[in-house]
């Protein structure tokens, strides 16, 4: 296996490949359009190439690449082309081709019911169960105290629990 350089031009596709899911299942989570969601992954991968940073360890690096990401849901929510654009019902079926959409909607009550929370209790779970981060991790990548995620953890849980009362998983 060849060791990969922690400079960006050195290794845009191998990054992009490793990390294209968790950038696009990410910025999903916070907007839950599959269509914003793809111009957050362009941006994301944009602002990688632009930096041209050097990274200490790939944990830098994919840590970098999710505050990125949820400074990109942020000011794409804040955005005058967001405020103003005209809002429908959701198509059920959008997105059913994309194979990272795909694999989330296996798990769909629950995947419904996190894009349902408000956003900042959907990131710290989102990032804590399907990215494995720690609690120090997010604490970092998002910018908060990890005392705040702890809480946002706690809270999200309460009202995960809540929305899936009367649901049954197989196990």
């Amino acid at each position: 296996m060849t060791e990969l350089s922690l400079r960006t031009r050195e290794s845009f596709d191998a990054v992009m490949r490793k990390y294209a899911d968790m950038v696009y299942r990410l910025a999903y989570s916070r907007t839950g359009s599959t269509y914003d969601a793809d111009d957050i992954l362009q941006e994301v991968f944009l602002r990688y190439i632009k930096a041209d940073k050097t990274y200490s360890d790939e944990e830098h690096r994919k840590s970098w690449l999710i505050r990125v990401t949820i400074n990109c849901t942020r000011s794409f929510a804040s955005s005058a082309w967001n405020r103003h654009k005209d809002y429908e019902e959701p198509d059920p079926n959008a997105g059913a081709e994309d194979p990272a959409l795909k694999a989330a909607e296996t798990k769909s009550d629950v995947m419904n019911a996190l894009l349902e929370l408000p956003e900042k209790y959907r990131t710290v779970i989102y990032l804590f169960y399907y990215e494995d981060m720690s609690i120090t991790e997010i604490a970092r990548s998002a910018g908060i105290s990890e005392s705040n995620v702890k809480t946002r953890l706690s809270r999200g849980r309460d009202m995960l629990k809540e929305m899936l009362k009367g649901v049954e998983f197989d196990v």
